[in-house]
C-alpha cells in the first residue's frame, strides 16, 4: 500500500493511507544505503507485516526539522519573550529557500508589544513585505489560510516563540503542550519533542521541535547574496562584487541611503565572514 508518514517517534512511523493510520518499521535495508524515512516521505508498506518497503523520490527536503515534501515552510518569529532576532530570522529565510521552499513569516508575540514597539516592528514587518516575502501576525487567521490552503507546511522556527501554541489555536482539540520561557535562559523549553503532521481543513500542517542553533553550510556562502533579493536591484561596479568592501558598491550605499534594512544587512555580512561572535550556538556565547 502507498501513504504518507505523519509521525515518527523513535523507531516507530506512522503512515497516513487512505484515512487510516498504521504504525510500521523500516526495514534494515535502508541503513545499508544510508536512507531514513522522514515525516512526510510518500511510502510504499505492507499492510500485513506494517514494514516500510519503498520510499518514493522527494520533492525537497529539511534539516532541522528533518522533513520532507514540503510545499511551504512558516518561520514563526517572535518579537518578544524570546526577543526578535534578525540575524536567526535571516538564516532560517535562507536555509528555506536554498532548498527551493517559499517561505512564509510568522510574527507572534505581537500582543506584548507597547506602542512604541509596535511602531517599530511595523517598519521591520513591512520591510519583508516589500522584498518579496509573504509575512503574517499569528492571530491573522485568514492571511494564513489563504496563503497555505491545500498544502503541506512545515512550522519552524526557535524553541519558545509559539509554534504549538498557534497550532492550538487552529487547531484546539489536539491540545499541544506549551511552556513558558525560561527566565534564566531568555528562551523557551522544549515541548514538541518529535516531528507530526496535523490535518487543518485542506492543510497538513507539521509541527517539528525547536532549536537553538542553526549554521549555513559553506557550499552556500559564495552565491549568498543571491538569496536577498534587495540586492538583485543594484549595480555594483563589479560584476562580482560580495557587497563586503569593494569599491563602487551599490549595496552598501543603499544601507547608508535607507533603501536597504541595515540588520539585513548586518546578517548578510555575519553569514559570509562566518563571525563567530554572532553563533547562536549557546555554548559558544557563554564563553
Amino acid at each position: 500500500m502507498e501513504g504518507r508518514i505523519t509521525r515518527i517517534i523513535s523507531n516507530l512511523y506512522t503512515v497516513e493511507s487512505n484515512g487510516i493510520e498504521y504504525n510500521c518499521r523500516a526495514r534494515g535495508s535502508f541503513r545499508n544505503i544510508s536512507l531514513s524515512p522522514l515525516v512526510g516521505d510518500i511510502v510504499d508498506f505492507s499492510e500485513s507485516e506494517l514494514y516500510i518497503l519503498n520510499i518514493h523520490k522527494r520533492k525537497n527536503t529539511l534539516t532541522r526539522p528533518n522533513v520532507a515534501n514540503i510545499d511551504l515552510c512558516i518561520i514563526v518569529t517572535s518579537l518578544k519573550r524570546p526577543d526578535f532576532s534578525p540575524f536567526l530570522l535571516d538564516k532560517m529565510i535562507v536555509n528555506v529557500v536554498k532548498e527551493n521552499i517559499e517561505p512564509i513569516i510568522c510574527f507572534t508575540k505581537y500582543d506584548l508589544l507597547n506602542e512604541e514597539e509596535r511602531n517599530y516592528y511595523n517598519k521591520i514587518i513591512s520591510y519583508y513585505e516589500s522584498i518579496g516575502y509573504k509575512v503574517f501576525i499569528n492571530n491573522e487567521i485568514d492571511k494564513f489560510n489563504r496563503y497555505t490552503a491545500g498544502s503541506l507546511v512545515v512550522l519552524t522556527g526557535q524553541t519558545g516563540v509559539g509554534k504549538s501554541t498557534f497550532i492550538n489555536k487552529l487547531i484546539p482539540e489536539i491540545n499541544l503542550e506549551t511552556n513558558d520561557i525560561s527566565d534564566a535562559l531568555g528562551r523557551g523549553k522544549h515541548t514538541t519533542r518529535h516531528t507530526e503532521i496535523y490535518k487543518y481543513n485542506d492543510t497538513y500542517i507539521v509541527d517539528t521541535p525547536g532549536f537553538s542553533s542553526l549554521e549555513i553550510s559553506d557550499d552556500y556562502l559564495d552565491n549568498l547574496r543571491f538569496y536577498f533579493p534587495e540586492f538583485e536591484n543594484d549595480s555594483c561596479k563589479f560584476r562580482d562584487c560580495k557587497h563586503l568592501q569593494e569599491i563602487g558598491c551599490k549595496v552598501q550605499e543603499d544601507v547608508l541611503k535607507g533603501k536597504i534594512l541595515p540588520s539585513r544587512y548586518e546578517s548578510y555580512k555575519k553569514m559570509v565572514m562566518k563571525d563567530e561572535g554572532f553563533s547562536l550556538n549557546t555554548k559558544k556565547q557563554q564563553k
